[in-house]
């Protein structure tokens, strides 16, 4: 995965946070995806598909999905519940498709996003897929935000 396609991933988490939740989110630490486990306990999943394939998950710890969904939803949320899994799903939903206008080259086709929620959850990225992990800080708490994005080989000319 190379840089130039992490980047709009990036930059979409933090202008969402920015101008949805009025809320700063500082980016961290970038390192290689260990293992299968999201670190936060909601993750919001959205697969790429086109002419590369991939995933982005944004994990989220429960603070701060519970923040951003009260925001959201202009209601105080004090479990995690239907509206804010609805609510982190749009979130990811937002990341994902403000990224995608980004990697036109890619033509890529969102999916609909899943919510998994609970401590040890897994979520499997494509074989082929090395994905990155990037660690963000906000006033509410921590999330993370992976992407595993690769092209896909060209058919050779026949």
């Amino acid at each position: 995965m190379k840089a130039e396609h992490i980047n709009p991933f990036i930059t979409s988490l933090k202008n969402a946070f920015q101008t949805m939740l009025n809320c700063e989110a500082r980016r961290g630490k970038i390192q290689l995806k260990d293992g299968t486990e999201p670190k936060h306990e909601v993750s919001g999943v959205i697969g790429l598909s086109g002419k590369a394939v991939g995933t982005v998950v944004l994990s989220l710890s429960t603070p701060v999905a519970l923040k951003a969904a009260s925001t959201m939803l202009l209601v105080e949320a004090t479990k995690v519940d239907d509206d804010v899994l609805d609510a982190v799903g749009e979130l990811t939903n937002m990341v994902s498709g403000a990224a995608k206008a980004e990697l036109e080259e890619f033509e890529l086709m969102v999916s609909l996003p899943n919510v998994v929620t609970g401590k040890g959850h897994e979520v499997h990225f494509p074989s082929n897929v090395t994905p990155i992990c990037v660690l963000f800080d906000t006033d509410w708490g921590e999330l993370t935000l992976e992407v595993g994005l690769e092209p896909v080989p060209e058919p050779a000319a026949v």
